[in-house]
């Protein structure tokens, strides 16, 4: 049996663009009693590695945490292989709000000894004991109310691109950090406020609904789904979307745009983003927000050090990344000394503490939206010629046309094309179908897309 992948990130990318289909990227979760979670993992990936699905899945005594992707024209098949196991029968799946094709590029099955390590020892309370469920329209109901503390169950790279715009945002590294810290501080308000929660998908907050309860808070309530359910009924029904700016996801898109508000700002400058992104140094990979001067200026990186190292020959970077351990560094995301801006901000100055009552109307000043036309997306990069590849699916470019790429992980690039090649020749134009190549100041991925900016 085959249980485990037999191609590597890169050669799945391949594969996928030759494969030309849509891909849908998903979520869900399912607290149930799994007596042997190693016969689960395996009999799931052989049931989905033939269907295209790839992922990041924790299974454990207590249920199944997944996060996913698979061709769309698969979906019902995929249904059907999670509806054989009763506590999965009519199971909501919370669809992405943007897709990407290559959200993610390898099949991850893990066995854990919980889905979400919150820290807590379950048989110390009743775990079936949660909060209400609010649906997007009453969870709005709800921020109106002044007895209403509005708490995010994340951690805080996540919150600080995105949140609820009177929320608490503990400045936590964990979810098992935050549960002490938001029972200490709100004891006072266990019986005179209402606690309502949201986290990204809904599954912290259905432990931490359940634990707070067993504190001893008596109005505990939770966005049901998360932030992507709460998006998608706000689409569907028409509503006002308190939420503002983007929903941090853990797959390579790093972020689903929700609103065009840009609440957080470059850690490096300190200007105005919301762009998610990865040292480039693979010793490093320290997560951070960087804007696109910052991303020219440091070529991805998150320090000199770091731009050192990328310029030394390979063999050289795989000699220093070799026996060092930095899981920890990786693991502290957004708070590495080398963040210039990121350590010079008051931590609690942007942030209401838990003890803030007060609501808040401040939204940031939202950034003007540039005219473009689609062309098409990007296949490969050359790192040391500096050199992206890109497919032209649609209308066409030439030499001196302004384009804008664009990328979870890159950002928004602009640049002014002076030099091409089109199918390996060099030429002014390239059309629907060609293949074109040229020069680029920083790095591109497989999933980018290209624009023409239009006057």
């Amino acid at each position: 049996m085959q249980l485990y992948n037999t191609l590597s990130a890169e050669e799945r990318a391949i594969m996928i663009d030759d494969a030309g289909k849509q891909r849908l990227t998903l979520s869900f979760y399912a607290y149930a009693q799994i007596s042997n979670p190693t016969q689960f993992r395996n009999d799931l990936f052989l049931a989905w590695n033939p269907l295209g699905v790839l992922g990041r899945i924790y299974v454990a005594n207590e249920g199944i945490n997944a996060q996913l992707s698979l061709p769309a024209d698969h979906f019902y098949e995929f249904k059907d292989t999670i509806e054989q196991y009763d506590f999965m029968k009519g199971i909501r799946l919370n669809i992405a709000v943007e897709h990407d094709d290559h959200s993610f590029l390898k099949l991850t099955i893990k066995v854990r000894d919980k889905i979400v390590a919150d820290g807590l020892e379950d048989e110390s309370f009743d775990a079936t004991n949660i909060g209400i469920h609010l649906k997007a329209k009453e969870f709005n109901d709800l921020l109106e109310d002044p007895n209403v503390i509005v708490v995010d169950m994340r951690n805080h790279y996540e919150s600080e691109i995105g949140h609820f715009t009177q929320a608490i945002r503990p400045d936590v590294d964990t979810f098992r950090e935050s549960l002490p810290i938001i029972e200490e501080q709100l004891a006072e308000h266990k019986q005179d406020k209402k606690l309502l929660m949201y986290c990204t998908g809904g599954i912290r907050c259905e432990k931490a609904s359940a634990y707070f309860k067993h504190k001893g808070f008596e109005n505990v309530y939770q966005l049901e789904g998360g932030i992507i359910e709460y998006t998608r009924q706000v689409k569907a029904e028409g509503l006002e979307s308190k939420f503002i700016g983007k929903n941090f996801v853990f797959d390579h898109r790093l972020g689903e745009r929700i609103t065009d508000d840009i609440v957080s700002q470059c850690h490096q400058c300190g200007k105005p983003c919301d762009v998610h992104t990865n040292c480039v140094n693979e010793g490093c990979h320290l997560l951070f927000i960087q804007c696109e001067e910052c991303a020219q200026a440091m070529e991805g990186c998150c320090s000199t050090d770091c731009i050192s190292v990328i310029h030394l020959p390979e063999e050289e970077q795989k000699a220093i990344r070799r026996g060092i351990k930095n899981g920890n560094m990786i693991f502290k995301k957004g708070k590495s000394d080398v963040l210039t801006f990121k350590n010079n901000l008051d931590p609690l100055a942007a942030v209401p503490t838990l003890s803030d009552l007060v609501k808040t109307k401040a939204v940031a000043k939202k950034q003007p939206k540039i005219k473009k036309q689609y062309i098409g997306k990007g296949t490969h990069f050359f790192p040391k010629p500096s050199i992206g590849q890109f497919l032209i699916e649609e209308n066409e470019i030439k030499i001196g046309d302004t384009v804008l790429i664009k990328g979870s992980t890159t950002g928004e690039q602009k640049l002014i094309i002076e030099k091409m090649f089109v199918n390996d020749i060099e030429s002014e134009t390239a059309v629907s179908g060609d293949t074109c190549t040229f020069q680029l100041p920083f790095r591109i991925r497989l999933s980018d897309k290209i624009y023409k900016v239009l006057d």
